[in-house]
């Protein structure tokens, strides 16, 4: 790779900073992909004592690409997100990643196969982390930014993801006893 298509590539993964998500920040600022993407990277990185037996670092690359794909099209959460939406989204990355130096190219095609197939426990643990850093920050974000569904969403979402690994699962109650308080003290 050039020096040229290094900066290219900075430049579309740059995007994300300017991408809102659907989450607020402890003091109402409205969060961007970018600071999702570290979060779960940052989470994968700390986690690693915890799971030795996995390819953290293969983790904590997935945990770093697994939302490019909003360069091109935002964030639609979770729960309105449809399969048109993947769709498109899935296209114009696989687009941008074929237009990529080719051992990059190969090399975020593989990381992508894998998480999409959901068969590794490390593609299984960078979704878990996906979907729990989630929850964490609708637990640091102030209630009256919920939408009326998250209410009961935050209660069941996820535990189906984690139940591969103890450990996540009972980071998920922990979780959930952090929503449950945060709903009762702020209701």
């Amino acid at each position: 790779m050039v020096p040229r298509e290094f900066l290219e590539i900075l430049h579309v993964a740059e995007r994300l900073k300017d991408t809102p998500r659907h989450c607020t920040t402890t003091k109402r600022r409205i969060e961007s992909v970018a600071e999702h993407s570290w979060r779960i990277s940052l989470m994968a990185f700390l986690l690693k004592h915890e799971f030795t037996e996995l390819d953290m670092d293969k983790v904590v690359d997935m945990c770093l690409i697994h939302d490019l794909g909003e360069c091109f099209t935002g964030d639609i959460p979770t729960f309105v997100k449809t399969d048109n939406d993947r769709e498109i989204e899935d296209s114009l990355l696989n687009k941008w990643v074929k237009s990529l130096p080719e051992e990059l190219a190969k090399d975020i095609s593989e990381l992508y196969e894998e998480m999409d197939a959901q068969k590794t426990k490390e593609s299984k643990l960078y979704k878990s982390l996906d979907k729990l850093e989630a929850l964490i920050q609708h637990n640091e974000s102030p209630l009256d930014t919920w939408s009326e569904n998250e209410f009961e969403l935050n209660k069941t979402y996820a535990f189906d993801t984690v139940e591969f690994s103890e450990w996540l699962t009972e980071l998920r109650k922990e979780i959930l006893d952090d929503t449950l308080k945060k709903i009762e003290l702020e209701r």
